[in-house]
């Protein structure tokens, strides 16, 4: 048995773990938002304009979808690790067995709802007669793959925890690879238009998931697939479900302040202070994805040593992480605060949107060292299993501070549009202090608990 790879969390020296398991997350996260955008140039060259915007139009409902996969794919993960650092090594293989049985039940709970109401819905997000039909041609085939696709995260997610940083990698990369070879196979060679790039997806994902059941299937694996595991457990599946509230709510009202943010700036500064959103948008998604692949290694370090009591590594894997989020989000700072035009250009050589965004990208970078911090942590209580933690700290910038702000500060400013753009900053810095408020009330607690 393969034991000696969950042992490394709580053994070998907490950077080298850091390194070893967040680089993988980090390779993944980059692979995959280079298959996006190669996605977007097949479907944009292959079926027109038209067919790039429903893509948009059907991208928040794809979020949706994806926050019921965290729901069950991150809370599960974070026990498993922290079972596995208890040596509870029985309740750790039903966890296998019950993320299985749970991304089934609720992943066909989202299709059957999602086919139900597929046009309503991408009508709710902005389709309009002329891309309706394509969203719907798109969305249709990705409900159907619905349950692949949560399998895909949630296995991924395990493996991660049980040790597997690289094959979760290697999973993630099969899959874009895969994707980007049919892609132009079934857009252009059989002309199946977007309902070829979605089965793409769907395709690329059923060939990870064979990947990824190779390993669960090891008899040699700690975890693994055995009789005995499948059938729910009660404390297992309210306790995965509430760590990943967190991580799921974040992204439920992520896709609302989106809804919020772009109507606000459309009402202020019409559709080019949205296009100036996008492109700062663009530029802090990148660094933003190193951030979660540094939080996707410290999860199961941070939970195999706090559910084994070595409370000193938990809490350096943190202040690792969060050194490291830094270093990356001041990239960002630098960038928005000292070449606000040149990195615009990378985007667009439109004159106008331009200058439209060199002032809002300083204005939104400004916050950016502070960002990673407060990511990280609220990272840490989803990894540890304090659930309500992590959700209070999860809500607390998306609902707690950005929506009112958003709706309050451009009565504060002469140009309203200023005031939309300041409320970002705003609620990242409040957000930050909430996060120190928290991590300091629990700090105390671990510092009263046994160390290592």
């Amino acid at each position: 048995m393969t034991s000696q790879r969950t042992y490394e969390l709580g053994t070998e020296p907490v950077h080298r773990l850091l390194f070893k398991y967040a680089m993988p997350a980090i390779i993944a996260m980059t692979a995959t938002s280079l298959y996006n955008i190669v996605d977007s140039i097949y479907i944009g060259h292959g079926c027109g304009a038209l067919a790039l915007g429903a893509l948009t139009v059907a991208k928040p409902f794809m979020d949706i979808c994806a926050a019921f996969g965290s729901l069950v794919g991150v809370g599960a993960s974070s026990l498993l690790a922290i079972y596995l650092g208890e040596k509870d090594y029985e309740r750790a293989n039903r966890v296998l067995g019950n993320v299985i049985v749970m991304n089934v039940i609720l992943s066909a709970i989202v299709m059957v709802v999602g086919l139900a109401w597929l046009d309503p819905i991408l009508m709710a997000f902005g389709a309009s007669e002329d891309t309706l039909g394509f969203a719907h041609d798109y969305m249709e085939i990705i409900l159907y793959g619905n349950i692949l696709t949560h399998i895909y995260f949630g296995l991924n997610a395990m493996l991660r925890s049980a040790g597997h940083p690289r094959f979760s990698m290697a999973a993630t990369i099969v899959a874009v690879v895969v994707n980007i070879i049919l892609d132009p196979i079934l857009i252009f060679g059989l002309d199946m238009g977007v309902r070829g790039a979605a089965l793409a997806t769907v395709i690329s994902q059923a060939v990870a998931v064979a990947w990824q059941l190779t390993k669960f299937m090891d008899r040699n694996e700690l975890v693994r697939f055995h009789r005995g595991i499948w059938r729910l457990n009660r404390h297992i599946t309210v306790r995965a479900l509430m760590i990943g509230m967190s991580p799921f709510l974040y992204n439920i009202a992520h896709c609302f302040v989106v809804i919020i943010i772009n109507n606000q700036l459309k009402a202020f500064g019409g559709d080019m202070a949205i296009a100036s959103y996008g492109v700062i948008n663009r530029l802090t998604f990148v660094f933003a994805m190193i951030v979660m692949g540094l939080n996707q290694g410290m999860q199961p370090i941070a939970g195999y040593n706090y559910g084994a009591k070595k409370y000193d590594r938990m809490l350096r894997s943190f202040y690792l992480t969060c050194l490291y989020a830094t270093g990356v989000m001041g990239i960002v700072f630098f960038l928005g605060e000292c070449c606000p035009r040149l990195v615009t250009q990378m985007f667009t050589h439109d004159p106008l949107l331009i200058n439209r965004t060199i002032q809002p990208m300083r204005i939104i970078c400004s916050s950016m060292l502070i960002i990673g911090f407060q990511m990280v942590t609220g990272n840490l209580f989803t990894s540890i299993g304090r659930a309500g933690k992590a959700i209070f700290l999860s809500l607390t910038r998306q609902v707690l501070y950005l929506i009112p702000l958003a709706l309050w500060m451009p009565m504060l400013f002469a140009d309203p549009l200023d005031g939309v753009w300041w409320a970002i900053p705003a609620s990242d810095t409040l957000s930050a202090i909430t996060a120190v408020i928290v991590l300091l009330s629990s700090y105390r607690q671990f510092q009263q608990r046994p160390r290592e």
